[in-house]
Order: structure tokens, then sequence, then C-alpha cells
């Protein structure tokens, strides 16, 4: 069996995993979804790595999953750990030396949202979290998501270069969430094959179908596990 490393996005906390982390804990893999430090603008994308390595300890089997802002933390926890894979889901895939500050310009992201805006009528890149972010999540689990929002990361995590001078050596496989409005789709499937040369697995979901759809996720993390592609749908 496998550990499961589960990474959360910006201003989210480890809750976010719970259902997924449910689902795979019944087919009896370990999980941790740690929550990464918050709350002091000193610490860095290096502090937040350390945080989940600490929480590992020597545990084996590993596989290192990143959600959205956790994709720039996810990668340096791999590498550190000698990951057997590593799994981004609707995660931002950064580049060396970039700074997450400037991922948004250098990735072409304000663009890709103001073309999907006009093509969905203004529902992706909406204000409203309800209309962006947990479009497809019931109520009662938003309204938990929202409450639980904190100061994360800190504006030094934003401002230091991404320290890996080349993406780790580990399997790495990207999934794509088919009803995103935060990221869009056709965003983040050139995102990855430009910056990690693969094919982008697709599932159904908005930007946080952990919460949506924690079934089909932890279908797609077990299947990293065993080195087994998504069947093409």
């Amino acid at each position: 069996m496998s550990t499961f490393v589960l990474i959360h996005g910006g201003g989210d906390v480890g809750w976010s995993w719970h259902l997924v982390a449910a689902a795979l804990t019944a087919r009896g893999h370990d999980v941790l979804a740690p929550d990464l430090p918050a709350d002091d603008d000193s610490l860095t994308l290096d502090d937040y790595a350390d945080a989940v390595v600490d929480a590992v300890g020597d545990r084996r089997d590993v596989v290192v999953v990143g959600h959205s802002f956790g994709g720039f933390t996810a990668p340096l926890v791999a590498e550190r750990l000698s990951a057997d894979a590593l799994v981004l889901l609707a995660g931002m895939i950064p580049a060396p030396g970039e700074p997450p500050e400037d991922w948004w310009e250098a990735t072409g992201y304000g663009a890709a949202v103001e073309e999907q805006s006009a093509r969905d009528g203004g529902l992706t890149g909406n204000d409203d979290p309800y209309v962006s972010f947990y479009h497809d999540v019931p109520r009662e689990l938003a309204d938990e998501a929202l409450s639980r929002e904190r100061a994360h990361p800190s504006q030094a995590a934003m401002a230091a270069p991404w320290p890996l001078a080349e993406w780790p050596d580990v399997p790495t496989r990207f999934i794509v969430c088919t009803d995103d409005r935060f990221f869009p789709p056709s965003f983040l499937r050139d995102l990855a094959r430009r910056r990690l040369g693969i094919r982008a697995e697709e599932v159904p979901g908005g930007h946080c179908a952990m919460l949506s759809r924690p079934g089909e996720i932890a279908q797609l993390l077990m299947r990293s596990a065993e080195g087994r592609p998504e069947p093409q749908r």
C-alpha cells in the first residue's frame, strides 16, 4: 500500500482533502494531508516543503499530490522524499527560478481567463467563490471550506524564485478538472504540454473536485500509485 501526501492550495487547509483521504484510507492506504504554515509572511516555499517532509517522516512508497498553489510545493517534497509518483490536480506548474507572483503573467493566465469568460458568460474568473471555486460542491461543504480560509501563502513564498533548477526526476501526472472556472481547462492542458511535456488526464468537476468528486479523484490517485494510466474516454 502507498502513502499519499496530499498538499492543499492557497488559503486552504488539509481538510480540503478529507473526502479523498477517507476513500484512500478505506482501500488500506496511509494518508497525510497536513496544514501548511500560515499567517507568517516570512515563510518560504522551502519552509512549506520542510513542514510536509517532517510530517511524512520515514514513511515509504510515497505519492505526492498538489492541488492548485500546492503545485509549487509538491515537486519540492517529491524530490526530497524520492517519491514514487507526483500528481498535480489543477495545479500551478512552476518553471525553474520563477517566483509564484510572476507565474500568472508568465503563463498567460489572464488572457486565458478573459477568453473563457467571454465564452461562458462571466462564470470563469467570477469574483463569487461559490461560482468560480465551489459551483459543483455541496453548499454545506462549500460553506465549511470558506470558513477555514487562512493567510497562505506568504509574501515571502510568493516573491522568492522557485528553488529547483529542473523538474524532479519523479514520474509526474497532471489532472485537469474539465469544469474548472478558476484555471480554464484548455489553459492547463496547454501548460502541462509546454512545461512538463505530458498529456493531461481529465476528470469532471470544478476547481475543487476533491470535494465535489472525491471518489473519482481517489481512483485517479490510486492508478498513479500503481503506475497505470487513466483510460482515455
